[in-house]
């Protein structure tokens, strides 16, 4: 504490001492060794608080009216310890002196002029007694006062020197178990950290070896799915001028201007008339999967009028489903709803859910229904198309928009079909930026739905997968 520092404020000393002698100065050590106990400071604090005032009396030794005096101050800070040394007359307080009690306590040396008072001050731990009882404690003390010798100062010395040697010993020892601590754990660290940084390694080569294996994979499947759509195109292509020469020369045949035929060459030939027809059926729904899954489909949005595509379909189907029992319902639509898509493909998806529908419906009905979605982001139109027929069971709903699935059983027989209706349908409502979903109960019917958006305020959507969906035949 530098010179100039102020010394709190004290209510008064509780005892004052006369130093006149080496004697008294002795005894000033040892009174200060007992406050600082009775006071509750640690043993440094008390050797510190002994030494500083013993070596400030040895400086002022000789000094008139030579006093010594302690007190108990609250200042902003804990309670405080005050030892004051006043004189009358004398020289300065060495400079050595005060600097060597300076680094063991807070000490103040006045600075009015003429003054001739130093001031040492302790601070107390806030733990200990309250206030009465330090000054009481204080007061005990000091009562009874000490008196030593020379040899009883030079005693005490040496147990105080030999006590902080082995408290210093102790925290030596202690540094030093805890250095060892402190190297073992850090050889555990760095062999975790050499651990965890090798197993992090192998971890990234498993990453990027796996990455490279998923990108072969991914070329693998494109190049395939690539392969298998030049396939279906070129075959398709292929096989359709010949089927074309196949169903055209079976229709010269059967045709009124033609030779007579016989009864069973007249069959024979209906028969390869009606397989011509159906393998043609087959080379155009491969080359419009092909297509549409090789995203050649080129789309048109324009304004369609919903009446003229219900009532083409209606045309188109009613004749040519082969069920007396099985009635096509479609709506009237006298105000039908704004729409913008791709007329044709809309068309293709309607006529593939309804053929579907009408195939596999031997009583009851087959409906369609349109409805508007003015309220849906982007707004749209829902096509329902609704059957009584036999239905799709719940094992085969997640397969049936897979390329050439047909749902097994009794209840498919007589109904042929290729397997790529539902999936053609989903592609292209999706093409056009709306969904394909599918419910059915074995036994009671199927509904399908197709939502579109107006493609006027939104564009077009690829080829995504599903959400929700399920089966068809």
């Amino acid at each position: 504490m530098s010179r100039s520092a102020a010394a709190p404020p004290s209510p008064g000393p509780l005892a004052t001492f006369a130093l006149t002698s080496a004697q008294d100065v002795f005894g000033l050590r040892r009174s200060a060794q007992q406050v600082a106990a009775a006071l509750a400071l640690d043993r440094q604090d008390q050797v510190r608080l002994a030494t500083a005032l013993s070596e400030l009396g040895r400086d002022r030794l000789g000094c008139a009216g030579l006093e010594v005096s302690f007190a108990l101050a609250r200042a902003e800070r804990p309670d405080c310890l005050v030892v004051t040394f006043t004189w009358t007359g004398g020289p300065a307080p060495g400079g050595e002196s005060l600097a060597l009690a300076a680094k063991l306590v807070e000490v103040a040396e006045g600075t009015e002029p003429g003054a001739r008072r130093v001031v040492v001050v302790q601070p107390l731990p806030a733990d200990g007694p309250d206030a009465a009882g330090r000054r009481a404690r204080l007061a005990d003390v000091l009562r009874e006062g000490v008196r030593s010798t020379e040899a009883d100062t030079l005693r005490a010395q040496t147990r105080d020197l030999i006590a902080t040697l082995a408290e210093t010993r102790a925290q030596r020892e202690e540094l030093r178990r805890l250095n060892e601590e402190l190297e073992e754990t850090n050889r555990g660290v760095l062999a975790l950290y050499s651990e965890l940084t090798q197993e992090l390694e192998t971890t990234n080569r498993g990453v990027l070896a796996l990455h490279s294996e998923l990108d072969d994979k991914r070329r693998q499947l494109q190049e395939a799915s690539e392969a298998k759509t030049r396939f279906w195109t070129n075959i398709s292509h292929e096989l359709r001028t010949p089927v074309n020469s196949v169903v055209s020369l079976s229709r010269l045949l059967l045709a009124p201007g033609s030779p007579p035929l016989t009864g069973e060459q007249r069959d024979q030939v209906g028969l390869i008339a009606s397989s011509g027809h159906t393998l043609l059926s087959l080379v155009s729904d491969l080359m419009d999967v092909a297509k549409a899954e090789a995203g050649h489909v080129e789309i048109r949005p324009a304004p369609v009028d919903l009446r003229l595509v219900v009532a083409h379909l209606g045309g188109l189907l009613l004749s040519g489903h082969g069920h007396d029992g099985v009635t096509l319902v479609t709506p009237r639509l006298d105000r039908p709803p704004a729409l913008v898509t791709d007329e044709t493909l809309l068309i293709r998806v309607l006529r593939n859910l309804l053929s579907n529908a009408l195939k596999f419906t031997r009583r009851g009905e087959v409906r369609l229904e349109v409805t508007a979605e003015p309220r849906r982001d982007p707004p749209g139109v829902l096509f329902t198309v609704t059957d009584t027929g036999v239905g799709i069971p719940a094992a085969d709903l997640d397969r049936v928009f897979e390329a050439f699935y047909q749902v097994r059983g009794e209840h498919q027989n007589g109904r042929p079909g290729t397997g790529l209706g539902l999936p053609y349908a989903r592609t292209l409502t999706e093409l056009l930026g709306g969904s394909l979903t599918l419910t059915s109960t074995e036994g009671s019917g199927t509904r399908v739905r197709v939502r579109l958006p107006d493609l006027s305020r939104t564009d077009p959507k690829g080829p995504t997968d599903p959400k929700d969906g399920g089966g068809g035949a």
